[in-house]
């Protein structure tokens, strides 16, 4: 079987099985953009928990560009790496204001001279602000797409350029989303439930 074939049978199949994709809960463009940041090594449920308070005491960019270092990074304490994420947020929200007019840029470059930012969040905001084909080749795309045969890279940029190839623009963001869901209920990283996953056919790694 050709690998765009695969990809297609892959994209099906969590289609159906998870027919929602973004778990990050946000309401505007910002708030996905500094709650994707807050995701770097932290779950989905507690960015949402923490954002709800952020975003609740803070409600404007101008607001969250105004406030105290210390509040923010105390706020987003819970999700780790505290002080960095604090500060990404704060400046963050300043250089949306000062060089973007207080929108969240819909270019790769102009993304990722934002800080914290890096082609996994560009990606994720391109594709689902701005609805532009994107893979956001994170440890689940990585691991999965490498398990089912769909590439031989780990590198995440070499695994984005491999995916592009073979997924269809138009389901790339969808199935990035539907392989972080599937990656934490199925296809983990340590004791795979190999006996229960829907792509056991399909997958490469399997023994």
């Amino acid at each position: 079987m050709r690998k765009k074939e695969k990809a297609a049978l892959v994209v099906e199949r969590l289609r159906a099985l998870y027919p929602d994709t973004c778990s990050l809960t946000a309401a505007k463009d910002y708030e996905l953009l500094f709650a994707t940041r807050l995701s770097a090594q932290c779950t989905d449920a507690r960015v949402n928990v923490v954002t709800g308070i952020l975003f609740s005491k803070y409600p404007t960019l101008e607001a969250l560009a105004q406030a105290p270092l210390e509040d923010i990074c105390e706020i987003v304490k819970p999700c780790g790496l505290y002080k960095t994420k604090g500060r990404d947020i704060k400046q963050g929200a300043m250089l949306l204001i000062s060089r973007f007019g207080g929108r969240v840029p819909d270019t790769m470059e102009e993304l990722l001279s934002l800080p914290g930012i890096g082609r996994k969040t560009a990606n994720l905001i391109l594709s689902d602000i701005y609805g532009q084909p994107a893979i956001v080749a994170d440890t689940h795309c990585i691991r999965i797409s490498g398990r089912l045969g769909l590439t031989a890279q780990t590198d995440p940029y070499k695994v984005e350029m491999d995916l592009k190839k073979i997924v269809e623009p138009s389901e790339q963001a969808s199935l990035c989303h539907r392989f972080v869901h599937f990656g934490r209920d199925i296809c983990r990283a340590r004791s795979p439930r190999c006996t229960e996953c829907p792509l056991s056919d399909l997958c490469s790694a399997k023994k």
